[in-house]
This record gives structure tokens, C-alpha cells and sequence, in this order.
């Protein structure tokens, strides 16, 4: 018994010695259908629930102790406007509305929805990415058209751009600020 143990040993060290020590990696298969649209994982996003470290809800206080505030400066009617730190500085805007996050916005790429939409698509290649989940709106004005993807109490609105078809900004946050704010224009 104690020899067939030995054998076996024997042999399954042998088969693995015998192995070359550098095997070649076996061919990953090639997807057959391309997502257009689709972001590698590792590029930023940004959804209703805010980009990074910057949740909507959270508190201008509680971000600004954390460091992850750069400047801020007061507008109107406990509007603040503030500017992000780190790998977000020069990427994203944020709007609290008294003292809580309630929008951050860009007009960069990278950030990306989770869907895959972003700035500098068109209206109609959001519309393939959505399909019934967003829609095309109009201000009270008539004035400017975005697109508005409602999520419960928060939406991702794409504005358009202000020299050339699609989308020049993107918005996320509550839709008592940021859907009322392009409908009817800001408060100031």
C-alpha cells in the first residue's frame, strides 16, 4: 500500500517536472458583439448616487474636514458651488443646497454613466443606450433640449453643448434641483 502512495507521488511529480516552466497562456476568446459606448472598468463614474467619494446627501462639512473640498463659494438661496480635490479636481462640479450635496456635474469624458453615456455623445446614441429609461425634454422657455434619465428621486441629465450637437455637460443629482434648475432655470 505504502509503495502505491510512492508510485503515485512519484508520478505526479514527474508529469509536473516534466512540464515546460514556461507554458504558454492559453488564447482568451474574442467577444463576437462590441458594446459601443461601454467604459473600461477602471474609468471613473458617475451615477444618482454621485462620483467617488462624493455622495449626494453628503454634507459640505463633513467633505471639506475630509480635505476633498478645494474651494467653495456661497451663490443664493443656500446654494454653495464647490470644486473637487484629487483624481475629481478639474473633472467634476459639486452643488450643495443647504449644506448637503445635491448635484455634481461635468463636462469632461471620463466621467461616464454606468450605462456608458457621457459628454460629446449625440441625443440619438443616448436614446440606444436608454432606450424608455431617459427621454428628450425641453426647458419652460423652449430655449435648450437635454436628455433626463429619471432614477427614483434622482435623474442624469445631458445638456446639450453650446457649439456643436450633443451633449456638453452631464448632471446627476436630486431631481428637485437639477431637473427643476434646467426646467426652469437657477434660483440666482
Amino acid at each position: 500500500m505504502h509503495r502505491l502512495v510512492y508510485v503515485v507521488v512519484a508520478t505526479v511529480l514527474t508529469l509536473v517536472g516534466a512540464a515546460p516552466a514556461t507554458a504558454a497562456p492559453l488564447p482568451r476568446p474574442v467577444p463576437s458583439v462590441v458594446v459601443a459606448a461601454q467604459p473600461p472598468a477602471t474609468t471613473a463614474m458617475m451615477s444618482v448616487r454621485g462620483a467617488g467619494p462624493y455622495r449626494i446627501g453628503a454634507s459640505l462639512d463633513r467633505l471639506t474636514a475630509a480635505g476633498l473640498i478645494d474651494w467653495s463659494v456661497a451663490t443664493c438661496d443656500g446654494v454653495v458651488a464647490a470644486g473637487a480635490t484629487g483624481p475629481w479636481a478639474g473633472v467634476i462640479l459639486l452643488a450643495f443646497r443647504h449644506g448637503r450635496l445635491v448635484e455634481v456635474s461635468t463636462a469632461t469624458v471620463p466621467p461616464y454613466s454606468p450605462a456608458g453615456a457621457g459628454v460629446g455623445m449625440t441625443f440619438a446614441q443616448l436614446e440606444t443606450i436608454y432606450g424608455p429609461r431617459g427621454g428628450l425634454i425641453s426647458n419652460d422657455a423652449g430655449t435648450a433640449t437635454a436628455y433626463l434619465v429619471r432614477v427614483g428621486a434622482r435623474v442624469e441629465l445631458f445638456t446639450g453643448h453650446p457649439i456643436r450637437p450633443g451633449v456638453g455637460a452631464f448632471q446627476v443629482g436630486t431631481a428637485s434641483f437639477v431637473e427643476r434648475n434646467f426646467r426652469q432655470g437657477g434660483t440666482c
